[in-house]
């Protein structure tokens, strides 16, 4: 079936245009009746948020990468795509399951408005400028909301700032910044704001000795040695046999969601790009 879009209110504001409009398919509705019907069947509320995290994770294994499925229509809507996925919205879409799952908010409606509050500056749909497009703000962010705690310190992590202004400067390469330039003012503010924050990661040299404390189904973001750049990628922790720490993750376009075949330290290693590591800690819905 072709895509569904609902419109209701259009607000035009300096930050774009306000929509609660949702875009969706058929099959997407499916694959969501599908992850509750797992998760009743193997009663997965009754495990901790972690837990629930790795699992629904574990059922998009050999679903397809898909690049740029956020940026549809001329108006920022809610795009719920679980027939393909890159490595934020996999990360995002596991763990808005996994908090309805907990709260049993079953209806398709629950799960739209969790992935909104998820992805969105406070919850709330104001344009493209309101979508948490660098991974460090949606840390921030959904810190602020209680729905995360970026755990590194605690795990011998050290302080960072991040220099950011990748978007402004690479503006040619996002879609709505090319034909929105209204837009990049916007953008370049809230790069000056998380510029200014401090952050915790733990180092690449420092990742196997973090590895024992961290958790399955925490939440793994890739600091990034590219300039202007905050995070290179995210995905998920999996403890696999011995209590060894992998990653499930979106690589890239032409891959399938997967765990990787090492272990973090070793995969994180390998990979020049990446300085480090953050760890967040989904919080238990309803539990500061």
């Amino acid at each position: 079936m072709g895509r569904f879009i609902s419109y209701f209110l259009l607000i035009i504001s300096l930050a774009g245009s306000y929509s609660n409009a949702q875009i969706y398919t058929q099959k997407d509705v499916e694959v969501f009746n599908a992850k509750f019907k797992l998760a009743v069947s193997k009663n997965l509320a009754k495990d901790s948020i972690g837990d629930v995290i790795a699992s629904i994770g574990k059922s998009f294994i050999g679903t397809e990468y898909a690049a740029h499925s956020l940026e549809q229509g001329k108006t920022e809507e809610l795009v719920i795509d679980l027939t393909g996925l890159d490595c934020t919205t996999f990360l995002e879409n596991a763990l808005a399951f996994a908090r309805c799952i907990k709260e049993n908010k079953t209806s398709f409606e629950d799960y739209e408005k969790e992935l909104t509050k998820i992805r969105y500056r406070n919850g709330v749909i104001n344009g493209y400028a309101s979508r948490l497009n660098y991974f460090s703000d949606w840390i921030f962010n959904n810190e602020e909301k209680g729905i995360i705690k970026n755990i590194s310190k605690k795990l011998g992590g050290v302080p960072v700032k991040f220099n950011v202004n990748f978007m402004s400067a690479h503006s040619g390469a996002y879609v709505q910044l090319k034909e929105n330039h209204y837009l990049i003012p916007l953008i370049e503010n809230q790069e000056k704001e998380i510029s200014e924050r401090l952050y915790y990661y733990i180092p690449k040299e420092k990742v196997a000795a973090a590895e024992k404390e961290i958790h399955n189904g925490d939440l793994i973001a890739f600091t990034s040695a590219i300039k202007g750049l905050d995070i290179n990628h995210v995905g998920i922790a999996v403890k696999g046999k011995g209590g060894s720490i992998y990653l499930m993750h979106a690589p890239n376009v032409g891959y399938k969601v997967q765990i990787a075949d090492e272990p973090l330290s070793v995969y994180i290693s390998k990979v020049k790009k990446d300085t480090g590591i953050i760890v967040l800690r989904a919080l238990e819905p309803g539990k500061l």
